[in-house]
């Protein structure tokens, strides 16, 4: 364990720790606070679970999500763990835990939360009383921020949560929109209500008539898939389904072709199930011809992934007719929410989708992350190569509905 002074810089290892030792903060309080450097940090442990389970966070904080994200994408990449841990003095009760990765683009060090381009929102493991008294302990901000260093760019996006600053939390000025918003559909007390209450009449009217053509061509059904193995054979259908339609010739290419990725959200869909994740499918003869992977989370279900045999039932609007199935069996269950997070794709209006602000929080570490960043605001025609490499490899990740 090595000491990280408020001044200092904190370790760059995978498996370095760091600690806060000072006994006052600048107020003149008694210091409650002890900041780490956890690298190998359990999120299976009994102490993270119960920290999220009181938490703020967002479903892509969970236990099993950020597990799998660091076991299956971020040990196998170009990509080092950076997992801040504060804990109160008193007892050594977690009491907030921040998930971060440092990334390296030549010669450029960019610091964020462990987002992976799989993440739609991003937040601290906290509550927000805690957060609170967290970021009004200068000496314990001031050691998280010296336990980030260095960097030349500290950039924090998909901030959802107005009653977590992170940008007080990291002394950043302010935060900015990232012109793009997440979309959830209120869900009814029954299928009709939703329906009539969501969604236009013609759009009704039009996926009536999709239904039947569907129904017209073989023997048709949608399931919540409940068995391992089905759950596998789902994922690679979204996975050949899903390299058809992004393979990269008109934008990004899907990231559940790369081995690593694939493997992630597979384990995310298998570990989840009946807990945290759930699968579903349209099929066809016995064939899957759609499906989904979502999040259940605090009464509401994130759509995370989908894909569909765009070949074939491109005219029959599939793609619409299972989301359509997804908000019937979510409010079977009584979830208030459908949540097709972050996006602006037009079908998530049309299913009754109401826009939330996403914003992000950057801070310049160096002169080369501030020449970086004059690059992306004063130069128009470098700034899509600059934005890309610091917001990283974006890949699609989102299907339209029809």
């Amino acid at each position: 364990m090595t000491a990280c002074s408020f001044g200092a810089s904190s370790p760059s290892s995978r498996n370095s720790s760091a600690v806060v030792s000072n006994n006052s903060s600048r107020s003149g309080l008694d210091h409650m606070f002890e900041v780490t450097i956890e690298n190998s940090f359990d999120f299976r442990s009994k102490e993270y679970a119960a920290l999220f389970s009181n938490s703020a966070a967002t479903a892509f904080q969970h236990p099993i999500w950020l597990t799998n994200l660091y076991e299956k994408i971020i040990a196998r990449g170009d990509v080092e763990p950076l997992v801040i841990a504060v804990r109160e003095r008193s007892g050594a009760r977690l009491a907030m835990v921040l998930p971060m990765v440092k990334r390296r683009y030549a010669v450029l060090k960019i610091v964020g939360f462990a987002d992976m381009d799989v993440c739609d929102y991003i937040s601290p493991v906290v509550d927000h009383a805690t957060f609170q008294r967290i970021i009004e302990d200068a000496a314990v901000t001031a050691a998280i921020r010296n336990c980030i260093k260095p960097y030349d760019i500290l950039r924090i996006g998909k901030i959802v949560d107005p009653f977590l600053p992170l940008e007080r939390l990291f002394n950043v000025n302010g935060r900015a929109s990232m012109n793009v918003s997440a979309y959830a559909s209120k869900l009814e007390s029954s299928f009709a209500a939703w329906r009539e209450a969501r969604l236009s009449r013609s759009y009704r009217k039009r996926l009536d008539k999709k239904s039947r053509q569907l129904h017209r061509m073989g023997d048709v059904s949608f399931s919540s898939v409940e068995k391992p193995a089905a759950i596998q054979t789902i994922c690679e259908a979204l996975r050949v389904y899903r390299g058809k339609r992004f393979d990269g010739s008109r934008g990004p290419a899907d990231l559940l072709q790369l081995p690593s990725y694939y493997a992630f959200y597979a384990a995310v869909a298998t570990e989840g199930l009946g807990r945290f994740a759930r699968t579903y499918a349209i099929w066809m003869d016995g064939r899957p011809i759609a499906g989904a992977l979502g999040l259940a989370h605090r009464n509401a279900f994130l759509v995370i992934l989908v894909g569909f045999d765009a070949a074939t039932y491109a005219k029959q609007s599939i793609g619409s007719l299972l989301f359509e199935k997804i908000a019937e069996d979510c409010i079977r269950r009584g979830e208030a929410y459908l949540d097709f997070t972050i996006g602006d794709e037009p079908y998530k209006r049309k299913f009754g989708g109401l826009a939330s602000p996403m914003w992000q929080v950057h801070q310049i570490g160096s002169f080369l992350g501030g020449a970086t960043q004059l690059v992306i605001d004063k130069l128009p025609l470098s700034r899509a190569v600059a934005g890309r490499l610091i917001r990283g490899r974006s890949k699609s990740r989102s299907e339209p509905a029809s």
